[in-house]
């Protein structure tokens, strides 16, 4: 297959690195934004849209089911479609759904509106974030990732501070219609920016063996968690849903890795360091949002601050991930990187300890000290953990292994906090619920640091600095470790290696960067 031709015509942007991080951030930040700024507008949401908290839950459980699923669909749809036209049409979708929003008279069109913002999101991950970080050369990789760290979940820190300035300043819908407007500016830079390249294989077949499974995967068990706001954790509309939707992720990821042509590729995934840099990020992820999901209902519900209060409050997490991204950018190209995703978890852990002293007399310096050090450790310990995964396959793989590595993100931080949330309003007071909650929290993020600990000194892979400048090549990964010899891990790293040639054969036009 000869290269894909590449127009350049009326994109003046392309090839520019601000564009292509401005294309990049302005694509996934706005939504990462909301998806913690609501929790601090939960009552103005229910009086304005007529609706109950579960109707609220509900629209949040789909945005995020949609954002997990949209990463799936973009992995399989860009094979077929230029990149650059998946980018347009999905910017434009996210404005839709933004204006959606804005003019909702009710909660149906509201979570209609979620729903289309998450599906493009997800998409777009897949589509704007590979291109940054492996078309601009070794040189700037470094910073690219900093800006990845600061741009994904330094947004999931600012989202508190600017649901809390909208709790108490201005209407909620302000806020959606200004993603709106950084929505239409992404587009516009998309326009400008990225780069007019075919698709990579455009006579491809649909995969029909991931795609619906991953729709059961992500959808039934967010449905689940909603229904948690309206009956118990016994009840059919929690526990059918969630257990069919966990069986059908099972069989996703089971079938992915037998597969010989997967869309993502669960089986170069399966070795020491992206297995526990993977796990290390869902832990972090689930257990940072968790707890700040527990310090913020405390203080709104237990204490009755306003939301601006807490905003400014929990804003201690924005210091946190810029000294966690600075120390991401010195340790990247060293071998230090697992050390780092590590002490990120741990400090997650000593977050949640921290939160156990709510109710001590100190709650505001309580809350502003657990934020700081979980803002670290969420910045510390889920980018690091994912470009242990993204760094352990070719780059020509990236997008694919972003789709599956956000989607087992996503499935563990937006299922535990729901579950741990209704543990912790279960409570007779409050307080001693949140306090539980808060420790289940903790002791989890304690035991699964062990395991992963565990689980990377006995794979025996020695710490080494990654090898870049092979990884950006596109055929060969940057950390080499040994194969994880689970339940389904029996071949060899050798074997692993032919079939992704066999299997990436055909795409090698990808190596060229719509940006």
């Amino acid at each position: 297959m000869q290269p894909a031709m590449t127009q350049t015509r009326g994109t003046p942007l392309v090839g520019k690195y601000p564009a292509a991080v401005a294309l990049a951030l302005l694509a996934l930040c706005p939504f990462i934004v909301l998806s913690t700024a609501t929790l601090l507008i939960p009552q103005q949401l229910t009086i304005s849209l007529h609706t109950t908290t579960f109707g609220v839950n509900l629209s949040e459980a789909l945005s995020n089911a949609a954002y997990a699923f949209g990463a799936v669909v973009a992995a399989d749809l860009i094979l077929r479609v230029p990149k650059w036209a998946t980018y347009v049409a999905c910017e434009a979708g996210f404005v839709v759904g933004s204006l959606l929003c804005v003019a909702a008279p009710g909660v149906i069109a509201f979570t209609v509106g979620r729903t289309v913002q998450g599906m493009a999101t997800g998409m777009l991950l897949v589509v704007a974030l590979p291109p940054l970080v492996t078309a601009h050369g070794v040189r700037r990789l470094p910073l690219t990732a900093a800006f990845v760290n600061l741009g994904l979940f330094g947004m999931v820190t600012l989202g508190p501070v600017v649901g809390g300035l909208a709790g108490s300043y201005f209407d909620w819908r302000w806020l959606f219609a200004a993603v709106a407007v950084a929505g239409v500016t992404g587009l516009v830079v998309g326009l400008l920016g990225f780069e007019r390249t075919a698709a990579a294989s455009p006579g491809i077949g649909f995969d029909k063996s991931a795609i619906p499974v991953a729709a059961c995967a992500t959808t039934l068990p967010f449905l689940g968690v909603a229904w948690l706001s309206r009956g118990p954790v016994t009840s059919v509309g929690f526990v059918l849903p969630f257990v069919i939707g966990l069986a059908a992720l099972a069989l996703l990821l089971v079938r992915q890795y037998r597969k010989d042509e997967a869309l993502m590729p669960m089986r170069l995934i399966m070795h020491t360091l992206p297995v526990t840099g993977v796990g290390a990020a869902m832990v972090a992820g689930a257990g940072f949002t968790t707890l700040i999901e527990l310090a913020a209902t405390y203080l709104l519900r237990a204490r009755h601050d306003p939301p601006g209060l807490v905003g400014g409050l929990l804003a201690t997490q924005m210091a946190g991930i810029v000294v966690a991204a600075w120390m991401f950018k010195r340790v990247l190209t060293t071998r230090w990187l697992p050390a780092l995703t590590f002490a990120g978890l741990g400090l997650v852990a000593v977050g949640g300890g921290v939160l156990l002293l709510l109710g001590s007399g100190f709650d505001a310096a309580t809350v502003a000290i657990a934020g700081l050090l979980l803002g670290f450790g969420a910045g510390a310990g889920v980018a690091p953990g994912l470009f242990m995964g993204g760094l352990s396959v070719p780059s020509n793989r990236l997008g694919p292994t972003f789709a599956l590595v956000e989607l087992l993100r996503s499935e563990a931080a937006f299922m535990v906090a729901p579950v741990l949330m209704y543990v912790a309003l279960l409570a007779p007071h409050l307080l001693s619920g949140v306090r539980l909650a808060a420790f289940v929290t903790t002791a989890f993020v304690v035991v699964s640091w062990l395991v992963l600990l565990g689980l990377l000194l006995l794979g025996g892979t020695r710490p080494h600095a990654p090898d870049l400048a092979a990884w950006i090549d596109g055929d060969s990964p940057a950390y080499h470790s040994h194969l994880w010899r689970g339940p389904c891990a029996t071949r060899s790293r050798t074997h692993d290696r032919h079939r992704h040639t066999a299997v990436t054969r055909s795409q090698r036009t990808r190596r060229s960067s719509p940006l």
